[in-house]
């Protein structure tokens, strides 16, 4: 593989996990960011799920471009996407099923993101294996690192524990680990993270010239 094309796969992943982050940035999905996140290990699961959906979602279409009719493509997407997911609901409720109690609604909502079937339409159905992986594997990435960094914060503060287990002595704010404490959490980190990008972006664009 050429330079070009590693830089190329490169830049498509790390546009799904920044430039076009899914909650960050695009602000879509948002009902598990705020449902599923007042745990950490619940925030990570959900990530995790979501990143194998969108990545497997995207090289299955990929794959299948060339012989889906243009007039049945979205019906064919959303079969492909469900596929995925009670792939993904097996998965999780064989192996994990104490998250999968907690959990298991919102990953069979995952067949109606918005997001995997927008990268569906616009990207895995127009390209190749390789770049349709990278584009999946970001935008997945993406997604978890958003529902980790939320999910993090909240049962830090909200609860003094992360993964269950206790870590600081102080009084919590319960108000984190309810749902308007969700919308507060994501409210906060969705203006750092952008805040950071505005910054990363204003030093770069010197250096550029």
């Amino acid at each position: 593989m050429s330079s070009t094309s590693t830089t190329n796969l490169k830049d498509l992943f790390l546009n799904g996990v920044i430039k076009e982050n899914t909650i960050f940035k695009l602000a879509l999905s948002l009902c598990p960011s705020i449902a599923v996140t007042n745990n950490l290990k619940n925030g990570v699961f959900m990530g995790g799920a979501v990143l194998f959906v969108q990545t497997m979602v995207n090289i299955t279409i990929s794959l299948m471009r060339n012989v889906i009719h243009p007039k049945v493509r979205l019906p064919i997407f959303m079969l492909v996407i469900s596929g995925w997911v009670t792939v993904t609901q097996m998965l999780m409720a064989a192996f994990v099923p104490d998250v999968y109690a907690k959990v298991g609604l919102y990953i069979a909502l995952i067949v109606a993101f918005a997001s995997i079937l927008a990268r569906a339409e616009m990207f895995a159905s127009k390209n190749s294996f390789l770049p349709s992986m990278a584009d999946g594997l970001g935008m997945g990435v993406g997604f978890l690192f958003a529902l980790t960094t939320i999910s993090f914060f909240r049962e830090l503060v909200g609860k003094g524990s992360l993964w269950g287990y206790p870590i600081i002595d102080t009084k919590p704010i319960l108000l984190l680990i309810l749902p308007a404490g969700g919308f507060f959490a994501v409210g906060i980190l969705m203006a750092l993270f952008n805040w950071i990008n505005a910054r990363a972006a204003a030093k770069a664009a010197p250096a550029a010239h």
